[in-house]
């Protein structure tokens, strides 16, 4: 966007000649297909992140020949041929605007940021108020990928309390409240040497 940009401050110091009516008709093909492929990543891209760039990147094509339709248009009506420049302008402000989220969360992805989705206070609480667990700590909550995320933490508690079921259970709990599905837990009996981990201490 900033070389489109850029390149339309150039042609409007020095507005160039433009074939309107080819310009339309091209624009026009390039509006039909971006927009029916746009379509085809709708549904998936409200909830992975890949398919929703795909369906901006669709969208914004789409967007931009829609844009020099109407620019062309115009252009053949009035002559004015600063309009081409600034359509270029406006179609890159436009981009730029409905696809910074999208880089948000590309670049928290990047550096193992946890998925909006899940609030890590609640997670703590969560496990902190199961049976038997007296405290935990080294927890951490991070995306795998754009729909899977993961969990790890050590859980201090009777040993010999534990139900044979704990961790399947938990691990049951953890994907249908939050929606975590990867979860690592370390359990730590309860009155043994502190883990090396525990810095902050339980809880």
């Amino acid at each position: 966007m900033g070389a489109v940009a850029w390149d339309a401050v150039g042609r409007l110091r020095a507005p160039a000649d433009v074939a309107s009516h080819t310009m339309m008709w091209v624009a026009a093909v390039g509006v039909a297909v971006n927009g029916a492929s746009a379509l085809l990543f709708l549904r998936g891209g409200r909830s992975d992140m890949n398919l929703r760039g795909a369906f901006l990147h669709l969208v914004g094509d789409a967007a931009i020949s829609a844009g020099v339709v109407a620019a062309g248009a115009l252009l053949s009506v009035t002559g004015w041929r600063w309009l081409d420049p600034v359509a270029s302008l406006l179609i890159s402000v436009a981009i730029v605007y409905g696809t910074w989220g999208l880089f948000r969360e590309a670049l928290h992805l990047s550096l193992d940021g946890v998925p909006p989705g899940v609030d890590v206070l609640k997670v703590r609480t969560f496990l902190a108020a199961l049976p038997g667990v007296e405290g935990l700590h080294d927890l951490h909550v991070w995306a795998m990928s754009t729909t899977e995320t993961a969990l790890t933490v050590h859980l201090v508690m009777p040993w010999r309390d534990r139900p044979p079921t704990f961790l399947s259970g938990l691990e049951d709990e953890l994907r249908r409240r939050f929606g975590i599905e990867h979860a690592t837990v370390q359990l730590e009996p309860s009155g043994a040497t502190p883990c090396a981990r525990d810095a902050e201490g339980a809880l």
